[in-house]
């Protein structure tokens, strides 16, 4: 373990862990041992491990990865670590939050998760499918999204259909890079296992033995959105994300993700879960635009 890179100069993260926790701590032979209760033993090591896997996958490690793991440390229930074959390795839950949405996917065959940016809303919804992939539990992953930008026109874009789309697509692929390596992901793709296309190219079909993850919902209409949930056939899971302070639409209140919140809220099998601003995980600055724009949304205050 590199121990200057995780516990932080000086040791000042293991000192944070020990203060917070109420645990003592000795490092010695590469290895770190806590001492004090079990249970704060336990949440400390936990703490060390998500610093670790920070480490490996960031290369760095950021002080909202402690606050967060220090805020959140009880080991991973069991069902809820999701191990892929990328560089993300084994994804846990890092809020409480996000616990609930991973406990949510687990459990229920269509799951909405509502909330702001960087909560981990698609990453996990793209490392869930990735585990059931390689678990044998579905036969391929279908990832859409509508293709609808964000306040600006792109305009003619040139290149055959998939050049044209992919701008749109991005956002999906940074994800599964993260959970699988570049040549599973081009062999995925190329043998079909692995489908990732507009929302318009799903009307029509009959998903079996699928994982179907709908991103950007906020940016769909409600008859897009009853088109894409009846698209699910027999053995199927449907993970459906989405910001709804970030609609595209006009005017806002056409997004069908709004709108069927209260139609499906009671339908047996569906779960929503509501991601907020202490489940961002992105660079803390995040967090506290999103409150920023809270505040504004709440006070009503004019925008300049």
């Amino acid at each position: 373990m590199e121990a200057g890179e995780v516990f932080g100069p000086g040791d000042s993260r293991l000192r944070m862990i020990c203060s917070r926790l109420g645990v003592t701590a000795v490092y010695r032979d590469g290895f770190v041992i806590f001492t004090g209760p079990a249970e704060a033993v336990d949440k400390a090591a936990c703490v060390v491990e998500r610093l670790r896997d920070e480490l490996a996958m960031n290369g760095s490690v950021q002080e909202l990865t402690l606050r967060k793991a220090l805020d959140f440390p009880a080991p991973s229930e069991s069902g809820l670590e999701l191990s892929v074959p990328g560089k993300a390795g084994t994804v846990v839950p890092k809020t409480p939050g996000q616990a609930a949405y991973m406990r949510a996917i687990r459990e229920s065959e269509v799951v909405f998760s509502i909330g702001p940016a960087g909560t981990g809303k698609t990453f996990i919804a793209v490392a869930a499918a990735v585990a059931a992939l390689r678990d044998g539990l579905v036969d391929r992953i279908v990832i859409t999204r509508p293709a609808v930008e964000a306040g600006e026109n792109l305009g003619f874009l040139p290149g055959d259909l998939q050049q044209k789309i992919d701008p749109y697509l991005r956002p999906i692929y940074d994800s599964l890079n993260d959970t699988l390596s570049p040549a599973r992901l081009r062999r995925s793709v190329d043998n079909g296992a692995i489908e990732v296309a507009p929302l318009a190219y799903m009307r029509g079909r009959t998903l079996n033995d699928s994982f179907i993850i709908l991103d950007e919902a906020q940016n769909t209409s409600l008859t897009q959105l009853k088109m894409f949930l009846t698209r699910m056939g027999f053995r199927s899971r449907a993970v459906i994300t989405g910001d709804i302070t970030q609609i595209d639409l006009s005017p806002p209140t056409s997004s069908g993700l709004v709108r069927i919140q209260p139609i499906l809220a009671s339908v047996d099998g569906i779960r929503f879960v509501y991601l907020g601003e202490d489940d961002v995980v992105r660079h803390p600055l995040v967090q506290r635009i999103i409150a920023a724009f809270g505040r504004q949304a709440t006070t009503g205050e004019a925008v300049p």
